[in-house]
């Protein structure tokens, strides 16, 4: 008799992460990704406690593949950091759709707001190359992410698709616009 094929825990979050990324956050059920391995739910309640669980550690994974989608645009050149992550953070909203809408167009009431290392690093960035401080970096921050989630969500849902260029002077406007502001404000200190 040939030996059972065991399916392990990164069987399942591959499985469920390809679910996800094409299919969207309604496919994640113990049975669809029992389907998608051939296999019955045992072994996914096996190496998971509770499908929250195993939602919990896919959020992790999917926020992993984003971060690694955003150093690669950064990497590549064509924008300065700061643009480029808006640039890629947009561009992941139309590429990664159903990613983009589970990791942000979610309810996320009650989870813990604690500041990610994309948040931080552009922060960091703003600080470092306008000269106004941590609070009006912050906050500058949070208005061109208002600016460029707003683009990214148009394109997620294909309400409106702008093309790359676009989107460029769209982002260069509103950081420029921002930054005229901050600065002032911060003078004014």
């Amino acid at each position: 008799m040939p030996p059972k094929v065991r399916v392990t825990r990164e069987d399942i979050l591959r499985t469920a992460f390809e679910l996800l990324r094409h299919e969207g956050a309604s496919a994640l059920n113990a049975r669809s990704i029992a389907t998608a391995l051939d296999c019955s739910t045992q072994p996914i309640f096996s190496n998971f406690a509770s499908m929250d669980e195993l939602q919990e550690t896919l959020l992790g994974v999917a926020y992993e593949h984003y971060l690694n989608f955003l150093q690669r645009e950064a990497a590549s050149g064509k924008y300065p950091m700061y643009k480029a992550f808006g640039m890629a953070y947009i561009r992941f909203a139309r590429d990664e759709r159903e990613l983009f809408k589970y990791l942000f167009m979610c309810d996320r009431k009650g989870e813990a707001r604690t500041p990610t290392k994309d948040y931080e690093d552009s922060v960091a960035y703003i600080v470092k190359n306008s000269g106004i401080s941590q609070e009006q970096a912050e906050l500058m921050h949070l208005e061109m992410w208002a600016c460029v989630h707003g683009i990214a969500t148009m394109g997620a849902t294909s309400f409106l698709l702008f093309d790359e260029e676009l989107v460029n002077v769209m982002l260069t406007d509103a950081y420029q616009g921002l930054l005229a502001r901050h600065t002032k404000e911060d003078a004014r200190s």
